[in-house]
């Protein structure tokens, strides 16, 4: 996958491949392609990396210059995304700040919080995990209830979150709760910033199908927090956290639409290995998955030609999640069908192979970020039009 992204960006996109060929060299370089957002090999690897790129000036491009930001545009943010992904270089540590904290920082938070928390992140110093679903709360955030109460000059957290990423790391969390005991569903909630080392925090690892425990519950148990690190309004925490998640991601859709071309072109590697090429219910497949590929690229390059206009990304953008999660597993299934009995041998230690480890993380895909049924009903409401499901008797 090559792409031009036009004569004004010719500089910058150099600029980004020097660097990445002098910097990623060594331990770096022998650690291309590890990690993912929910995968979390060679950590202290990538957590260096990470440093290595705070340190060249490559993390918040387009932050604000003043909390230590570039203050680039959005098309330099896709240029690197893109050239970051051509290169190989490992899947960052930080990603969630970077994705998602910190823009709800920039676009909803106070200037003190702002000043405190965006410099040590952009320099890797603090560690950030997200604590919105719930045991009973999943894609149903509204139903939130772990509570805060506000006590003097802090709030104090009861209650439990879970299949928060990389929560064993994290030095901070950001938790939906309810501040309003007599709310219900989407009122009463506010967005709290909230330490991990404290008594009354306790994180507890879960290990997934590939065998990785990136994933962890957390319990507050009158743990506290000042109470200006309300993110946004107290009661409001609906919007911000809506806001988070509504962020746009633009700059990421080519790297993972890189991904999946790169998949592809493995699949059918593995096919000319196997024979299966032969075989006219293999080769339908392998076909459908092809196009499912294309298809992808297409959804993407139109939305981010929207975004890089200032306009709001067409219906294809609403249904390009649900579409790429499912057609990412199937392409894993198929992968596991032309390995044949190979592929369901495991060796010593849970060691899973690359096509083995990819479907696996890949079963999460239509549950985080939005459940395929959920994602299923806002297309179904606000592209189709269709009247709400009515609610149960």
């Amino acid at each position: 996958m090559e792409l031009q992204f036009g004569a004004e960006v010719e500089d910058f996109r150099d600029e980004v491949r020097t660097w990445l060929a002098e910097h990623l060299v060594g331990e770096f370089a022998e650690h291309r392609g590890v990690g993912g957002p929910t995968d979390g090999e060679a950590w202290e690897v990538r957590l260096a990396w990470d440093r290595e790129l705070s340190a060249g000036g490559w993390l918040g491009l387009g932050w604000p210059r003043e909390y230590g930001g570039r203050g680039l545009g959005l098309l330099e943010e896709i240029v690197f995304e893109y050239e970051y992904a051509r290169s190989g270089a490992p899947y960052r540590a930080t990603g969630n700040a970077l994705d998602l904290l910190g823009p709800m920082l920039i676009a909803m938070g106070s200037e003190e919080q702002k000043q405190r928390f965006i410099p040590r992140i952009l320099a890797v110093e603090e560690l950030w995990g997200q604590g919105f679903s719930e045991p009973g709360a999943g894609s149903d955030l509204a139903s939130v209830r772990t509570r805060a109460e506000l006590d003097g000059d802090e709030w104090v957290l009861n209650g439990q979150k879970v299949w928060t990423t990389f929560g064993m790391q994290a030095d901070w969390l950001y938790v939906l709760c309810r501040t309003d005991p007599d709310s219900t569903r989407h009122k009463g909630l506010s967005m709290l910033l909230v330490p991990t080392d404290q008594p009354g925090v306790e994180i507890r690892p879960i290990r997934s199908l590939a065998g990785q425990d990136e994933f962890t519950e957390v319990f507050f148990t009158d743990a506290r927090t000042r109470a200006d690190l309300v993110v946004g309004d107290v009661g409001q925490g609906w919007r911000t956290a809506m806001g988070t998640l509504g962020i746009e991601r633009g700059a990421t859709l080519l790297p993972a639409q890189l991904a999946y071309e790169r998949e592809m072109d493995a699949l059918l590697e593995l096919a000319r290995e196997r024979g299966a090429l032969t075989d006219p219910m293999h080769r339908r497949s392998l076909l459908d998955a092809w196009m499912s590929v294309r298809i992808m690229r297409t959804t993407n390059l139109r939305t981010v030609a929207e975004l890089l206009q200032g306009r709001t990304p067409g219906a294809q953008a609403t249904t390009a999640k649900l579409y790429a999660s499912t057609n990412h597993q199937r392409m894993g299934h198929l992968a596991m069908q032309i390995e044949g009995a190979a592929g369901q041998i495991v060796a010593d230690g849970y060691g899973l192979d690359v096509r083995q480890r990819s479907l696996l993380i890949s079963l999460a895909e239509t549950i985080y970020g939005g459940a395929s049924e959920v994602q299923r009903n806002i297309i179904g409401e606000k592209v189709l039009g269709l009247p709400r499901d009515p609610k149960p008797l």
